[in-house]
């Protein structure tokens, strides 16, 4: 993975995006269906692009939201739809046109009052509080936001009545139906204009804020982190949670400061991320640098990315946590402090996640849940309380009520930064110096990721990579026990291929959110067997994007008994 020159420096001003061209382009650009990058395409989380590539145009958003109408009639889905945005230039306009086409088609739309940003996971608490105890009339959601991409791109999601990412069978009905859509160039498309819909009877403005502000006691340990009197930092990264955090301290008196109020849809005040790019990842050292450097004034200090759905956390002990890191230290606190848990609720990791989750699961006597990538897989499982915790290597997770009921089935950025204080205050060391005890009882892994460049036909063909394909039975050294294209916890497919060893592994799989690939990789061995892992991943990767269908070169001898 090739580093820019410009990573954890200032953005220059030569690499802002041109926000009134970016918003025109949305407007002018008309999108291609005949053209891959072109169509309606839901990936990880939701449709992305930028109005600049025509990926996400006026077009797009119109016939997306009609398909969720449709859906919506389909399902006789007659509640309320929680309507939220982040940050991103593109959000607002599209926000617009959704706003149209929703109330031509007579939906009751919640808007927030004073036209705030609105957090992904906030969208996910709105609904289940609403939905909670109803038999019938359910309300669901809409999410517009790239999450972390680049200020250029823009993103459109939704979320059923359950609360969380819509699962693939939605999805799909949706992105067909949009497409087609758009291939009739949007015969069929209902829509009014927007100041018509904002004043209509059956748009209404909703108080996000105080509602979930309101309930976070109800998650997380306030009490103890008010008593302890830590000192806390939080950088909004220009997010859609950014006036979400005054009202937190104010309202549940916790000394944190606010390091950075500002909104700007170029993000200039970001530090480059690896690549060059302007990137809101809370997980990323380069992103994250100007909060690293103020480390020492805090006890603790963390960050969440522009939808909200993600967190980084800073220590003094070892500055910028590793996502896999702070998963480990939740998870063991968690389920040794929330007393009120169900006994049987289980752990729930994806599949790139970190071994030493297994490790402490087993520990704890839980059972652990593993599934592809994608907070979808964990919405039903946080829904009936069969989970207590979920979470993913991208530093994105959530779980259960102090009572063991849900909290939301979306990702949740702002209670595990919430947790870090709450298990800070508790135990009086921060996450760092319990993640470095818990490696001298479960062995002390390294882990790696590398993102490389790729275009759609590559990552289809990574995508569909199988176990027959393969031919060796070592990896690194050691004999691979598991090749594995199905989760073991749901048999879902990965997108890609997990290959196993007693001490490592490595996944490989597209990126559902950017023209990425990424390789994941994990030893229990040091640094130089993780190295030898990742030099024979790329291999098999450069192999697998080849012309020609061919073996990869890696395998076990059970290749025929995979273990979905």
């Amino acid at each position: 993975m090739k580093i820019s020159p410009l990573a954890g420096k200032p953005a220059p001003l030569e690499i802002l995006v041109d926000v009134p061209r970016l918003i025109t382009a949305y407007y002018t650009e008309v999108p291609d269906p005949s053209v891959p990058e072109q169509r309606v395409s839901f990936g990880t989380s939701g449709h992305r692009g930028s109005s600049f590539k025509r990926a996400f145009n006026e077009w797009h958003i119109l016939a997306i939201t009609q398909a969720i109408c449709l859906y919506r009639t389909q399902q006789k889905i007659t509640g309320p739809l929680y309507l939220g945005m982040d940050t991103h230039a593109l959000s607002v306009p599209a926000g617009a046109t959704a706003l149209e086409v929703l109330t031509a088609n007579g939906v009751e739309v919640m808007i927030a009052v004073g036209d705030e940003y609105t957090p992904t996971p906030v969208i996910s608490h709105a609904i289940l509080t609403y939905n909670r105890d109803r038999k019938s009339g359910f309300a669901d959601g809409i999410v517009i936001t790239p999450s972390h991409n680049p200020p250029h791109d823009g993103g459109f999601k939704y979320n059923p009545p359950p609360g969380g990412p819509a699962d693939n069978t939605i999805t799909g009905w949706i992105e067909g139906t949009a497409n087609a859509l758009l291939e009739a160039r949007l015969q069929g498309v209902k829509r009014i204009p927007y100041e018509q819909a904002l004043h209509s009877a059956t748009t209404h403005r909703h108080d996000y804020v105080t509602a979930y502000v309101n309930d976070l006691g109800n998650v997380i340990d306030l009490d103890i982190i008010r008593s302890a009197k830590i000192c806390l930092g939080v950088d909004p990264l220009g997010g859609a949670g950014v006036h979400y955090w005054a009202r937190i301290a104010e309202q549940h008196s916790l000394n944190l400061t606010i390091i950075n109020e500002t909104v700007d849809p170029t993000f200039r005040f970001m530090t480059v991320d690896w690549d060059g790019q302007i990137r809101m990842d809370p997980s990323s050292p380069y992103a994250m640098q100007p909060l690293i450097e103020m480390k020492d004034r805090f006890d603790l200090s963390f960050a969440c990315d522009t939808d909200y759905d993600r967190h980084g956390i800073v220590t003094r002990s070892e500055g910028l946590l590793l996502p896999n890191h702070d998963l480990c230290v939740a998870i063991f606190y968690l389920f040794q402090n929330r007393t009120k848990w169900h006994k049987e609720a289980a752990i729930g990791k994806t599949v790139v996640s970190s071994q030493m989750i297994d490790r402490i699961t087993a520990k704890l006597g839980r059972q652990l849940f593993e599934v592809p990538v994608g907070f979808k897989w964990f919405v039903g499982g946080l829904l009936d309380g069969s989970l207590g915790f979920a979470g993913e290597e991208s530093a994105g997770s959530v779980f259960a009520r102090l009572d063991g009921s849900v909290w939301t089935t979306d990702k949740d950025g702002f209670v595990p930064c919430l947790l870090a204080a709450e298990i800070t205050a508790r135990t009086d060391h921060d996450l760092g110096e319990i993640y470095r005890e818990l490696t001298h009882e479960f062995g002390e892994p390294v882990y790696d990721r590398v993102q490389t460049p790729a275009t759609p036909e590559q990552k289809e063909k990574l995508a569909n990579l199988s176990p027959q394909q393969v031919t060796l039975t070592e990896l690194a050294g050691e004999k691979i026990q598991k090749v594995l294209t199905h989760a073991p916890g749901n048999g879902a497919a990965i997108g890609g291929l997990k290959v196993m060893t007693e001490s490592g592994w490595f996944a490989a799989r597209p990126s559902g959110t950017e023209d990425i690939y990424k390789i994941y990789a994990e030893s229990f061995q040091g640094t130089e067997h993780l190295h030898h892992i990742l030099e024979q991943a790329q291999t098999i990767v450069s192999n697998a994007l080849a012309a020609s269908p061919q073996k990869l070169g890696i395998a076990s001898k059970a290749n025929q008994k995979e273990n979905p």
